[in-house]
């Protein structure tokens, strides 16, 4: 049995192996074709607002929808060469998903630096939250 380690140390080594972005950045990997997939909980879409043209993708479900092999995939995961970027709310869960999404062979998955936090705060487009 293998050492336990804090999930600190854990969040750094996964990140060791992505190719982080910052909000500039994935607003042009956007443009330039990238998924840019939401894993935000409910509540916080609603509070906040989503990003014009992401895929919002419960954070449990992320795995079955984006494997190109699978059988509860989603239209866009096409193959394992698409770009994906995971967005969480600050930076934190997305990375431990976009290294999940990595071991499935999603080789150019990556995730956003700061969340949709740093994506607000950079000025990039919001679409703000329906109302009921």
């Amino acid at each position: 049995m293998s050492e336990p380690v804090s999930i600190d140390d854990h969040l750094e080594r996964v990140r060791t192996g992505l190719d982080r972005i910052g909000p500039a950045e994935a607003h042009r990997a956007a443009a330039d074709g990238a998924l840019l997939v939401d894993i935000r909980y409910a509540e916080l879409r609603e509070r906040d607002g989503l990003i014009p043209g992401a895929l919002v993708v419960e954070r449990n479900e992320l795995e079955w929808r984006l494997d190109p092999r699978g059988s509860h995939r989603l239209p866009e995961a096409t193959d394992h060469d698409v770009r994906v970027v995971v967005v969480c709310n600050e930076g934190y869960a997305s990375s431990l998903a976009a290294a999940s999404l990595k071991s499935l062979g999603l080789h150019r998955a990556t995730d956003l630096i700061g969340g949709f936090q740093a994506w607000r705060a950079g000025g990039l487009p919001v679409q703000a939250p329906t109302e009921d």
